[in-house]
């Protein structure tokens, strides 16, 4: 087969993604499912490239980019700045009144508007924590003075109102999971080796046992990441995933990447080395989208419940005039920012907070969807 884009795909239910604008001015986009907007308490989205002030990963017509990673080359000022306009996006106040962000060292975790944001120093594992309210009320279990995570791990859960998790991504794949009838939400960091070491799945089974989760009351967005029409692996990562999945194969395709001039002339691509130990050939792609939509349903979440944003982080956008819409590692070679995924409960007005009687909280409703 030759390589062909990914067109976005979706859950059975009517959640497609769109965008969500904040402000006026340059734009935060983020992608959201508007099936998940129903629920008033429940906040989640995922960042683009858009609507940020960091120069030095711009891409096409874009005035600053949405950097959120504290990476090497940004400068952390202007990483705080896309910060607390993203998590001003995401709980859905003007950015001219978010003066506070979780990030600022001198009130860490406490201020409003700007819910408290929780971040992990992400290394690839099967690790999985949990927030509670203790935590936020002592921020250095979560954050070192200047904003950075503190925890070490892939994937988080909390039922803390006002806690948001958030996952730092640039090609893996972020998934996002709510209870809505206990309010719980959880996070997940899911690279081939997160989602080798099925994190998503032990994560699904932590909730149920931590918040008596039940499968059939969970939702769950598998976001923006690399695609299988671009995600070349190598045969190594095939037999490692064969080794631990029976449905492995259907995770995998070998993708022939068109050129018109081999095509034309093949006679000039012929070489003298034996067969099989040829550079030539197909590539062997890997669909973490479906391997991760295949855990959720393997941890008992009905298909319909589930959504598959579908958008490759690697050539969304690409050919535009706004450039690419997502930050790929693979496809800039590295030098590139981070994107992030968010979830989190909602913090209850001042008059309706009854810590006792959490299901009787009533919170205001979604922002607008363009």
């Amino acid at each position: 087969m030759k390589r062909q884009k990914d067109a976005g795909a979706t859950g059975e239910g009517n959640d497609l993604p769109c965008s969500v604008g904040l402000g006026h001015g340059r734009r935060v986009d983020m992608v959201r499912a508007p099936g998940w907007l129903r629920y008033a308490w429940l906040r989640h989205g995922f960042s683009t490239r858009a609507g940020g002030v960091s120069t030095i990963n711009d891409s096409g017509a874009s005035v600053g980019s949405l950097n959120l990673g504290w990476t090497q080359q940004d400068d952390p000022a202007n990483v705080a700045e896309n910060r607390r306009r993203f998590m001003a996006a995401i709980a859905g106040v003007p950015t001219q009144t978010a003066t506070a962000s979780c990030s600022k060292p001198s009130a860490p975790c406490s201020l409003s508007p700007v819910p408290c944001l929780v971040t992990l120093r992400q290394f690839h594992s099967g690790t999985v924590h949990h927030v509670e309210a203790e935590d936020r009320a002592q921020p250095a279990r979560l954050q070192t003075a200047d904003g950075r995570a503190v925890l070490r791990g892939d994937g988080m859960m909390t039922g803390v109102p006002g806690v948001f998790l958030g996952i730092q991504t640039a090609d893996c794949v972020p998934v996002l999971v709510a209870d809505v009838r206990r309010r719980a939400v959880a996070a997940f960091h899911a690279g081939w080796r997160g989602t080798l070491a099925r994190i998503v799945e032990r994560g699904i089974g932590t909730m149920r046992l931590r918040y008596g989760s039940r499968p059939q009351d969970l939702v769950a967005i598998v976001g923006p990441s690399i695609g299988p029409c671009c995600y070349a692996v190598g045969e190594e990562v095939r037999h490692e995933f064969e080794s631990q999945f029976a449905y492995a194969r259907e995770l995998f395709s070998e993708v022939y990447d068109s050129d018109p001039v081999r095509e034309k002339y093949p006679l000039l691509f012929l070489t003298a080395r034996a067969p099989g130990h040829s550079n030539l050939g197909p590539q062997i792609h890997l669909n973490l989208w479906e391997a991760n939509r295949r855990q959720l349903l393997d941890a008992g979440i009905p298909a319909r419940r589930i959504t598959v944003i579908g958008e490759c982080a690697a050539c969304a956008g690409v050919g535009a005039a706004s450039g690419r819409k997502y930050f790929s590692h693979r496809a800039e070679s590295g030098f590139t920012g981070r994107m992030m995924a968010v979830i989190g409960v909602a913090a209850a007005p001042a008059k309706a907070v009854k810590p006792t009687t959490p299901e009787r909280w009533r919170l205001g409703g979604p922002c607008a969807v363009r």
